[in-house]
């Protein structure tokens, strides 16, 4: 069991059963968030980078020297769960075999979808149609079309602030092809407050 309260001071003031804490006190290991050991902190990615790889069945992706810098430097207030995250998605969503900063999610320094390289995006596409084809299930075109009008739709709309006929035009499209589109793809409410 593991836990971040104070059970001693838990079971004094009634707040935790003092047979439970008993129980769960065989061994006591005090163990400090990974926010105050960034020493820790490479050599655990390169642990879970390495052991998300083998999973998923991907290559083993390297950090770069600023994406390390970056994630060495990040507080972790998930702990090791934010970090075995973190290795699971770099290793799925990462292009190239090294992470670079712009591969990290915003939130931690990277790139936004506005400020990602076009490779990257051509990249990821690559290797969901690579898993895909492997996979063996619907043709790649089928599958992917959909998903890919989805999100340009989305983008058209969200930049044209709902208009319709300025999102069509931002797609090249008119505006009942747009109307269309959106109940083919049942995006309905995509268009919800769309003009």
């Amino acid at each position: 069991a593991a836990t971040h309260q104070d059970l001693e001071e838990r079971v004094a003031r009634g707040l935790f059963r003092e047979d439970l804490y008993h129980r769960v006190n065989v061994i006591r290991i005090e163990l400090p968030p990974l926010r105050a050991r960034a020493e820790d902190v490479p050599a655990l990615l390169t642990h879970y980078l390495a052991v998300a790889a083998r999973e998923l069945g991907v290559e083993a992706k390297a950090l770069s020297p600023a994406a390390l810098a970056r994630l060495t430097r990040h507080d972790w207030p998930g702990n090791v769960r934010e970090l075995v995250n973190l290795c699971r998605r770099l290793s799925v969503l990462a292009p190239g075999s090294e992470v670079e900063l712009a591969d990290l999610p915003p939130a931690l320094g990277g790139a936004t979808a506005e400020g990602a390289p076009p490779a990257d995006w051509a990249h990821a596409l690559s290797s969901w149609a690579e898993r895909h084809a492997a996979a063996a299930r619907t043709p790649l075109l089928q599958a992917a079309q959909p998903e890919f009008e989805r999100v340009l739709i989305r983008a058209a709309l969200k930049r044209s602030g709902g208009h319709r006929q300025e999102a069509a035009k931002l797609l090249g499209w008119g505006r009942n092809t747009l109307t269309r589109k959106l109940r083919e793809l049942g995006m309905n409410g995509a268009a919800d407050g769309a003009r």
